[in-house]
Formats: C-alpha cells, sequence, structure tokens
C-alpha cells in the first residue's frame, strides 16, 4: 500500500499538531508543577488514529482522503507497531532523551513516515491480454 505525497503531507500536518499540542500540554503541566508522563510509541499512533478519525469525518471528502484511508492507516500502523517501538526505544536511548510526549511523537511519526515512504507502489494483479 502506497500513497501519494499529497496524503504523505497531510499525514505530515497532521502529526506536527499533535507534536505541537503535546508541546503545549508539557509547558501546561510544567507551569503547574506536574511531572511528565510516561508516554509510548503505541500512544503516539492511537493519538494519530483518533485525529484521523476526525479529520476524515470533518473534513475527509475536502482534502481528497480516500474512504478506506484511516482503515489502510489503521493496517500498516499494526504492522509497524514492533519497528515504530524499537525505533523510538532506540532513538530515546541514543540521544539520552526524555521519553516525554513531544520526544516520543516526534520520533514515532518520523518512523512513521519513513515506513509508510519505503512501502512497495501496488502493481496492477490482472493480466494484460495480447491481441
Amino acid at each position: 500500500m502506497h500513497f501519494s505525497g499529497r496524503i504523505i503531507g497531510l499525514l505530515k500536518e497532521y502529526m506536527h499538531d499533535l507534536v505541537e499540542q503535546a508541546k503545549q500540554e508539557e509547558a501546561a503541566h510544567a507551569s503547574f508543577g506536574f511531572a511528565s508522563q510516561p508516554y509510548r510509541a503505541d500512544q503516539a499512533i492511537s493519538d494519530l488514529l483518533a485525529i484521523l478519525d476526525d479529520r476524515i469525518e470533518s473534513e475527509g471528502v475536502q482534502v481528497g482522503l480516500p474512504v478506506e484511508f484511516l482503515h489502510q492507516m489503521w493496517t500498516l500502523c499494526n504492522q509497524a507497531n514492533p519497528h515504530l517501538s524499537e525505533t523510538v526505544w532506540l532513538r530515546k536511548h541514543l540521544d539520552q532523551g526524555t521519553g516525554s510526549k513531544v520526544e516520543v511523537r516526534a520520533h514515532t511519526y518520523q518512523a512513521l513516515i519513513a515506513f509508510l515512504e519505503a512501502q512497495p507502489e501496488e502493481q496492477d494483479t490482472g493480466e494484460a491480454t495480447a491481441s
């Protein structure tokens, strides 16, 4: 399953929105003296799928998202989950990160975009008839 550049661009916008939202949440929590809660790659994926569901419902037709897009993303995210979790864990330890919501979302979404872009293009499986 391969997505067009336009769809990847939309995904990147939604992912950017989620990272920015996490930055605002962390700043608000810090201003009240609350510590960051542990956050995992699967939670970042759940948050992405939730925003996709919302955006598809509210603007899917206008931005040209296919009807089956959420199902396709759900399937691909399930396939990618072990890779994403491992990648985020490695990035956290290599960068000596904190595992904050912002950090986990950013690393998860970078890894997911790389995974999606590496998907092979669908081939037409119908046999051509020679005349």
